[in-house]
């Protein structure tokens, strides 16, 4: 088994590898940190997984297995295709064998002894010959007396000590070997294990309750976006309600841009290659883009991001420092050609909106807008929806300098302004190395759902090195030519993406501004009809943007009653014989609590007041 896991792994969305320089904390008895103890028992755990696969499995070939975010998995090519069924008893084994387990015994090897041990595994032999290549030493780690495997280290002391309760194998599924959909398609059993049974058993808890939160069956269930096979995978398409819930955040996110100074723009979906070689998008990204050729033999791409249409904008006219900063802001969709084993629901798709913008602006602006941005947009945004956020500063990896554009006195200089401004509003915040988009840092913001899960949601990026690529500049005081500093900021950043985050936080149940029908009038007879279309009338007259549905069918009062509450709709009036005479309505809401007899007046204050307050 390799660590050099990432090339398969980062092709998996579940599949996120533990970064050892954030959020850690200490272990005084051991000298080594929490996180990286626990890493190590993951790490351990994969080759256990392999010992036990191998014994059971005769000629089944191992690959690489990694620890991951939750646990760790293993990818093997089996003779007979293996199911979830089957689970249980490598599951049996692993903890069988555990017992005669202990420390790990680390020897270096040759590459051609290694090449001599695994002479019938073509995967272990391509990594050997890319490690030998690479100058690497080559180690192998024996388990027991008769399983050992090449890997780099990061295991756990013993063994033997480590609870059977705390892990568990959690499913199986197809994985290419390297992530390469040339290569061949393996098998890979995930597992997922914890520092204690209790961590474990509130985990399958969190993911027992995330399965009934599903986006990728609440959306449909709630009638907001499909998925069609003859229009191709990755690609959603939204109908009546889901479009009316995307405009209604967009338009939100739009009124607190405004309020600082944006302005709309608008660009076409598809570029000339040339823009993207200037702005170096096309070295880094041209195996992920969508391309195009003409009639006339020119090379187009489907853009996977708006920035570099953007600088054009701004290069379209001389600006004076006077008239600066300029704001543009522009909700559209990209394009990626993501590998469909990639692909999830909402999450992760190959055709997304962005609600994007970028400030051209003096070096001397940057600050106070970011700021702003941070302030006035993104705070009041993910608020509005009970989010709480943390804060991770994205740096360049000095290490790597080679995945980066320009030069390190740049890189510092933009990273000392986000440290800067973190730390003047008193937020804690962690640092990433190698997080960083390559043209520059990053203030990466982190919000936590109703389910303890951690998502990266807006993100507001420094950029000194695009301006420089595409020669961007105002006229200073003097009538000099100075260079200009942009912006990026995203709040949403994918809207399909923070749909299903949103979904999966509410569990479908919007906010009344956001719902796609906010009140049910639901009359119990058909002598109720003409009354119930008046109080519709009414409330419209107070709230004419009201979303209302009149449930008129000759069904029970009951079966309309669970329908509407299975839709999320946040209120729902029962009109019968009584409220009829009375003139009122009775309010029921969707979580089952009664309001009782009010009047369409009092009704149409209280919701007037939710909307305004984005309740």
């Amino acid at each position: 088994m390799s660590s050099r896991a990432s090339a398969a792994e980062s092709r998996d969305p579940s599949a996120r590898r533990l970064h050892s320089a954030v959020g850690m904390t200490h272990n005084g008895d051991t000298g080594m940190d929490i996180n990286q103890q626990l890493q190590n028992k993951r790490h351990s755990l994969a080759h256990l997984l392999a010992a036990a696969v191998i014994k059971l499995y005769p000629g089944t070939k191992r690959t690489i297995g990694p620890a991951i975010d939750n646990g760790f998995y293993y990818d093997f090519e089996f003779k007979e295709p293996i199911t979830e069924k089957d689970l249980p008893k490598i599951e049996k084994e692993m903890k069988k064998l555990q017992k005669t387990w202990s420390a790990f015994e680390r020897r270096e090897i040759t590459a051609d002894e290694a090449r001599d041990i695994f002479k019938d595994n073509p995967y272990k032999l391509e990594l050997i010959d890319e490690f030998s290549k690479e100058g690497q030493t080559l180690t192998m780690y024996k388990s027991s007396q008769y399983f050992e495997d090449l890997c780099r280290g990061g295991h756990a002391e013993d063994m033997s000590k480590i609870d059977p309760e705390s892990f568990k194998l959690s499913k199986v599924a197809g994985a290419y070997w390297r992530g390469d959909e040339k290569n061949k398609m393996l098998t890979r059993i995930y597992g997922l294990a914890f520092e204690t049974k209790e961590d474990l058993d509130k985990y399958l808890n969190m993911l027992d309750e995330a399965e009934k939160r599903d986006h990728k069956k609440l959306g449909p269930a709630l009638d907001l976006f499909v998925f069609s096979d003859l229009v191709g995978a990755g690609l959603p398409l939204w109908t009546p309600k889901g479009t009316l819930v995307r405009n209604l955040l967009d338009d939100y996110v739009w009124s607190l841009r405004k309020s600082i100074g944006y302005e709309k723009v608008e660009i076409p979906h598809i570029t000339k290659k040339e823009l993207y070689e200037k702005s170096g998008h096309w070295d880094k990204f041209k195996n992920e883009l969508f391309r195009i050729t003409t009639r006339e033999g020119h090379e187009f791409a489907m853009k996977p991001m708006n920035c570099p249409h953007h600088t054009q904008i701004y290069a379209r006219k001389l600006f004076s420092y006077r008239e600066l900063p300029q704001k543009y802001s522009n909700t559209t969709t990209c394009y990626r050609d993501e590998q469909t084993g990639e692909l999830s629901g909402l999450s992760r798709v190959r055709a997304f909106a962005q609600d994007d913008a970028h400030e051209f602006c003096r070096f001397g602006q940057v600050k106070q807008d970011l700021g702003d941005i941070w302030d006035k947009v993104v705070e009041p945004f993910y608020g509005s929806f009970g989010f709480k956020l943390k804060l991770r500063l994205s740096l360049h990896d000095p290490a790597q300098p080679e995945k980066y554009l320009g030069g390190q006195e740049r890189w510092q200089q933009a990273e000392s302004i986000l440290r800067e401004l973190a730390k003047e509003r008193h937020v804690e915040f962690v640092e990433a190395p190698g997080e960083a988009a390559f043209y520059g840092p990053k203030l990466d913001f982190m919000a936590m759902d109703s389910l303890g899960r951690e998502w990266q949601v807006a993100t507001i990026q420094l950029d000194m090195n695009m301006p420089e690529r595409f020669d961007l500049y105002c006229i200073d005081e003097q009538g000099q030519h100075e260079r200009i500093v942009m912006l990026h900021a995203a709040i949403m950043g994918s809207i399909e993406r923070f749909l299903s985050i949103l979904i999966e936080h509410t569990a479908g149940t919007f906010p009344l501004w956001l719902s796609p029908v906010q009140v049910a009038v639901l009359p119990i007879g058909d002598k109720q009809i003409e009354y119930a279309r008046d109080t519709i009338n009414n409330l419209r007259l107070t709230i004419n943007t009201l979303r209302i549905e009149l449930d008129d069918r000759a069904e029970s009062i009951g079966k309309k009653i669970r329908e509407a509450t299975l839709q999320k709709i946040p209120y729902q009036l029962i009109i019968g014989e009584k409220e009829t005479e009375a003139g009122k309505v009775a309010v029921r809401l969707r979580d089952g609590t009664n309001l009782g007899q009010i009047t369409v007046k009092e009704l149409a204050d209280k919701i007037e007041s939710e909307i305004a307050n984005k309740l």
